[in-house]
């Protein structure tokens, strides 16, 4: 009885861990996010933001997620990837709509910025450390919601169909989370790859909020 509260607790915590950092650090908190939902949200702003989260997650991730043979949440991953292909095909067709890059200042230094996010989500992916690329992964999809919701605004104005989200809901990633985090160990290493995603998302909406603001000032 004792062994089967502490397993749970333990699950319970892991799930609470990770929502508490989704709505603190999450994109929906980050005050460009809820400019670009709008219907006053500018196309270019929203073009740029398309393009970049094309450029960071428009190749897959989960595939790279190391798991052990037999593991408990290697079905969970097998679905996530089928309904993240529709994910990355809706963004493919968002970037086509939405046309050219805006002209922005310093355009090389936001490349290089986004070059290094994209390297950043790579090595979260291929981590060696039990639970880290799995905490990352979690926490991409709870922090897609947010995104999904800039994609959703971009289609509208852009005239492309919004299709239905087949991601897992909140019910579906903490029923995931039940079954993680057997080990200290572990759940330090599922939050520290679920911080590292929502801090490279906050530099994301930092960094396009400033190329916003540099367009708006020439």
């Amino acid at each position: 009885m004792a062994l089967q509260a502490a397993s749970t607790n333990r699950a319970e915590g892991v799930w609470q861990v990770l929502a508490a950092l989704a709505a603190a650090d999450g994109s929906a908190a980050h005050p460009l996010v809820a400019r670009l939902i709008t219907p006053a949200a500018a196309k270019r702003d929203l073009a740029d933001a398309i393009h970049a989260i094309c450029t960071i997650h428009g190749r897959y991730l989960f595939d790279q997620v190391a798991l052990p043979e037999g593991d408990t949440a290697a079905a969970w991953f097998a679905a996530v990837t089928q309904a993240f292909t529709a994910e990355r095909t809706y963004l493919a067709h968002l970037t086509a709509a939405a046309g050219p890059l805006p002209s922005t200042p310093g355009q090389a230094e936001a490349d290089a910025a986004f070059a290094n996010q994209r390297h950043a989500f790579d090595m979260l992916a291929r981590s060696s450390r039990k639970g880290c690329a799995i905490g990352a992964a979690l926490a991409l999809i709870l922090d897609w919601r947010a995104v999904r919701g800039v994609l959703d605004a971009a289609a509208e104005r852009f005239g492309v169909t919004v299709p239905p989200r087949e991601l897992p809901d909140m019910d579906g990633i903490a029923a995931l989370a039940a079954t993680l985090g057997d080990t200290p160990a572990t759940q330090r290493a599922i939050a520290f790859g679920a911080e590292q995603v929502f801090a490279q998302h906050r530099g994301l909406w930092s960094l396009l909020e400033a190329r916003a603001s540099a367009r708006n000032h020439t």
